[in-house]
């Protein structure tokens, strides 16, 4: 098996009478070497190219890619685990197919020439692939359910077809010539991520999760092979076998994600949701269990301490990183590099440091990431829930004048702190609909905030596209008849996809891999079809996960607050690392690149370092700034002498 690699390709239409240019091929495969260290290979014919970069999991002597079938007629390169690939083998042998390796990437192989597109199906794990078919000269596409591996592909107007694990590695194979996607940005500002097939790169779509895509004479077309259902079974179950069902499937989730030829490790948060796979993986490890853990000095993101009693409980092998602001400033500009765009989270930099750790010791690691969304996890979702239910009923009961008092008084005193903020942000000061109450209320630049953000001539290349778009159609499902379930079905469709991406290359590029069991498919069509409360029962969240740990997690774990990785770089951009801000953020450079409205962002920025928190906002204009330079401007950007300190 092979896992956490990097493939790339390019095929073209027979008709353009040009060749594979290698040095193209290389260029790409290259840009991807730390997603694969331990190997590479490049298969090319008449009219196509693929590439692999390999980090050996499973099968470690045997899984060379590019790989063919028996007969050399059909290749494949590709970067996942197929965890049920040795169930599958029986059947595919017996209908003749005669196996050369131990690996799973050869059971896909197989699994196409028997079934064709529709063997993806029957594949349970995290994958991107790509198969050509010399007989049909057919190129196939294909990305795993839930988007756990990521896939990048341009599609030009010759009807050549280039494709990645990464954006980076288009780039260095000149599939594209860096444009900024202007009708992504208002996305990207507002939500954190781009949504649907779209990412910051103009030209450049991510193959959706679910997702084929099939390429033939030039053509390309995208089919859908599934879809999690939110719609509720017909006899409901008692409280009890609701959990007990799910405890019985997180574990055989989590058991089949320990297959591997390489040791494997935990990256343990002191969160429920890593605690309960430490808890679950113990039953199944032998020896004691690799756990690791990253966090900064500040004792307000710091929890270090919860992590010490799950490792404790478990007795684990268990190791930590304390980040410090200089090593994080430091890293940042070649982790934009890694992660394609701007980086969304500031989380995303000791998730770095972590996966460095963990190479040192292992090459599997197993995260949490992905129940948030799945079992509704975030207090947003209680909060919406209860602000568009108590809305409504205040919009049908109190007069309207009083509301207009109440509104008119919050907005008044809305920029003082403390309450009359909070309250700006409920029903009481907008109305009960999701665009206000939801988008806008947890965006980081809200769509009314758009006007003065950007200046004027960005606006008329953004040519007013709605920054909740695709992300409204997500709740128009009708499957989904609870609230509850519309917002998951949003986040699942849209923010899983950043944080899986963020969670993808941060630890490939400490070439590391990361496997999610919380986001096997059989365990998410599960929990979406689970009654809303139990998922969310009062102020309850993850009530089912929390019941079914219940007894083998400390109470501590059970019932602490989330905390969400904080990082304090609000703190840091008002004290040392103001320069930072300075340069990347207000400087003349910045001013003159034409992107932003300059007053607008230089009097935001003086309210944070007043005492407002507009954290999230400064960190966003950073690194975009970054990611401009480096993508863009081409430049080795770094941060060092920006320091109050004059360096690092």
């Amino acid at each position: 098996m092979i896992d956490m690699c990097g493939i790339c390709g390019i095929v073209f239409p027979r008709s353009r009478g040009h060749s594979i240019d290698e040095s193209s091929l290389r260029r790409m495969r290259d840009a991807l070497t730390h997603r694969g260290p331990d190997d590479a290979g490049t298969f090319t014919d008449s009219q196509v190219g693929l590439c692999h970069r390999r980090l050996s999991i499973v099968d470690v002597g045997g899984g060379h890619q590019p790989m063919s079938n028996e007969d050399g007629t059909v290749w494949i390169v590709f970067n996942g685990e197929i965890y049920n690939h040795r169930e599958l083998r029986p059947s595919l042998e017996r209908q003749g197919h005669r196996y050369k390796t131990a690996s799973d990437t050869e059971t896909i192989l197989h699994l196409y020439e028997e079934e064709g597109l529709l063997g993806v199906t029957k594949l349970r794990g995290m994958f991107a692939f790509a198969i050509w078919d010399s007989v049909k000269r057919k190129l196939l596409l294909a990305r795993d359910r839930l988007g756990i591996k990521p896939l990048y592909y341009v599609q030009k107007e010759d009807g050549t077809l280039c494709f990645a694990s990464e954006i980076k590695a288009l780039v260095e194979g000149q599939a594209i010539t860096p444009e900024l996607n202007f009708a992504a940005l208002g996305d990207y500002a507002a939500n954190r991520y781009t949504s649907g097939d779209q990412t910051l790169f103009n030209g450049v779509r991510r193959l959706p999760p679910g997702h084929i895509l099939e390429w033939e004479h030039g053509k390309s077309t995208l089919t859908a092979y599934w879809d999690f259902d939110f719609s509720k079974p017909s006899s409901l179950q008692s409280e009890r076998q609701y959990v007990s069902d799910f405890r019985d499937l997180f574990r055989e989730c989590v058991r089949s994600h320990l297959m591997a030829d390489v040791p494997l490790g935990m990256f343990l948060s002191g969160g429920i949701d890593s605690s309960a796979i430490v808890a679950v993986m113990s039953e199944f490890v032998k020896e004691p269990i690799k756990t690791f853990s990253v966090a900064f000095a500040e004792r307000e993101a710091n929890e270090l301490a919860y992590a010490r009693v799950v490792a404790d409980a478990f007795h684990t092998d268990h190791r930590e990183i304390v980040v410090s602001p200089q090593q994080f400033f430091e890293a940042l500009p070649a982790l934009v590099y890694q992660e394609d765009e701007p980086i969304a989270h500031p989380s995303s930099v000791p998730l770095f440091f972590v996966s460095k750790l963990a190479a040192q010791h292992v090459k599997v690691v197993l995260t949490g990431e992905g129940s948030d969304e799945l079992l509704a996890g975030y207090n947003k979702y209680r909060v919406t829930v209860y602000n568009m239910m108590l809305g409504k009923h205040y919009q049908r009961f109190v007069p309207g004048p009083i509301r207009r008092l109440i509104e008119g008084m919050i907005h008044d005193r809305s920029a003082a702190p403390g309450i009359w903020r909070a309250l700006s942000r409920t029903f009481l000061a907008l109305p009960p609909d999701l665009r206000r109450l939801y988008f806008d209320n947890f965006a980081v630049y809200p769509s009314a905030m758009h006007a003065d953000l950007f200046s004027d001539a960005t606006r008329e290349r953004m040519q007013g596209t709605d920054p909740y778009r695709i992300a409204m159609r997500y709740l128009d499902r009708p499957d989904a008849e609870a609230l509850l379930d519309r917002l998951l079905a949003v986040d699942l469709k849209s923010y899983l996809h950043e944080l899986l991406m963020k969670q993808d290359q941060m630890s490939m590029a400490a070439s590391i891999e990361s496997r999610v069991p919380f986001l096997d498919h059989k365990l998410v069509e599960f929990s979406t079809r689970l009654p809303v409360d139990m998922k969310l029962r009062g102020a309850t969240t993850k009530y089912v996960l929390r019941k079914a740990m219940t007894g083998v997690l400390p109470e501590q774990i059970l019932t602490r607050k989330k905390m969400g990785f904080p990082v304090p770089v609000g703190n840091w951009f008002r004290g040392e690392f103001r320069p930072v801000v300075e340069e990347y953020v207000l400087s003349d450079r910045v001013r003159a690149r034409g992107l932003f409205n300059h007053e607008f962002v230089r009097t935001l920025v003086a309210r944070h370092y007043a005492g407002e928190n507009h954290t999230e906002r400064i960190w966003m204009l950073l690194n975009v700034e970054i990611w401009l330079r480096r993508f863009f401007d081409g430049e080795q950007v770094s941060l060092a002498g920006l320091s109050g300190k004059g360096g690092f």
